[in-house]
């Protein structure tokens, strides 16, 4: 890790000689490039230096406590000791995290998708549950959501539902989400008390703005229809919502969270890329997941990802084996538990695959 480390040092001493040398300094554009390509580097070289600062200042504290008589000074010495370690920890797992190849999709806006699945309504109501999980996360972190497509049943539940998530990093926390979801427990309309296994599927897609997929108008149908549930008078009277089509795919959305049906049509356009362009990806993407599966997990929808076990107060990650016995908490949002395992277990996985491995 330190190896590669210095390489990234050595160029930012280059890059800050260059952009010290009066002709670099009077070309405008090399000046630029410069610039941006050691804004890419600055937290990881000041991390680093960190790091060997705090190295140094633990070896001194060690020094004292082995040669010093004085109780008073060893036990000093002996705080500092822990205080540092701990510091050394958190700036070596920074560093690792800066490391890792960044995402470019991080800091996006995100769609989240949840469909029910095997269950009946017990599915639906699931699928409504893991929709306000994500709600109250994103409200603990002041995101702003919208639900922007919904088909709800008449228990309280949805067939689907899409989720609009808007706020710096959403793609990033979310991105693990995806997959199947597993719920064990009693359902609301059993009255033999027998516990059922029902699931619903998450897709969490970014908000594409620089879209590469482009989409023929030829291949959508576009059908304007009256909104459904609660919208106001406005929009119960006028045919605002937008059912989109996408021919080719079968691709389908309704959107109805819009005031007219032009807002309503370009936003069911942009879920639809959005998803085009998440199919895409996947397959290009299809050896790197099957290399990453034992890590991670896919995420592909065929997959369970966690379980919810309700008599147990239970939920398991099968991905990175974690479990927390809270689950009521994590049915109120608190997943950065599991969400962090998995981001540091994705880390970790590519750390590898550039030849970085454990606490090198």
């Amino acid at each position: 890790m330190f190896d590669k480390i210095a390489k990234v040092v050595a160029r930012y001493d280059e890059i800050e000689n260059q952009m010290a040398d009066p002709q670099v300094i009077a070309d405008y554009s090399k000046i630029n490039e410069l610039a941006q390509e050691r804004s890419e580097m600055v937290e990881l070289v000041e991390a680093y230096h960190r790091y060997l600062r705090t190295s140094k200042e633990l070896a001194e504290a060690r020094d004292m406590w082995e040669m010093e008589t004085d109780a008073e000074l060893v036990a000093l010495a002996a705080a500092e000791i822990t205080q540092l370690d701990a510091e050394l920890e958190t700036l070596t797992a920074r560093i690792r995290s800066l490391l890792v190849p960044h995402d470019p999709r991080d800091d996006k806006n995100v769609y989240i998708e949840i469909r029910a699945g095997a269950g009946g309504d017990e599915a639906g109501i699931f699928a409504a549950d893991l929709l306000r999980m994500y709600a109250r996360y994103a409200e603990m972190r002041k995101w702003n959501t919208q639900i922007i497509d919904e088909n709800a049943t008449g228990v309280g539940g949805y067939k689907e539902v899409i989720l609009s998530v808007k706020g710096k990093g959403a793609y990033s926390r979310f991105k693990f989400e995806s997959g199947v979801h597993r719920v064990q427990r009693v359902p609301q309309t059993e009255s033999q008390g027998r516990i059922h296994t029902s699931t619903a599927t998450v897709a969490v897609m970014p908000e594409i703005e620089d879209v590469n997929i482009t989409i023929d108008e030829r291949d959508l149908e576009i059908t304007p229809t009256f909104s459904s549930g609660p919208g106001g008078q406005h929009m119960q009277k006028n045919a605002t919502a937008a059912h989109i089509v996408h021919k080719p795919t079968g691709l389908s959305v309704k959107i109805q969270s819009e005031r007219s049906l032009t807002q309503n049509k370009r936003l069911g356009i942009a879920i639809i890329q959005a998803r085009l362009q998440e199919m895409e990806e996947d397959k290009q993407h299809a050896s790197v997941s099957a290399d990453r599966k034992s890590q991670v997990g896919s995420g592909e929808r065929s997959e369970k990802i966690r379980t919810y076990n309700y008599p147990q107060s239970r939920v398991t990650d099968h991905r990175v084996g974690l479990t927390s016995y809270n689950l009521s908490v994590v049915m109120d949002g608190d997943i950065d538990q599991f969400i962090d395992a998995l981001t540091l277990a994705d880390e970790s996985a590519k750390l590898a695959a550039v030849g970085i491995v454990g606490d090198q």
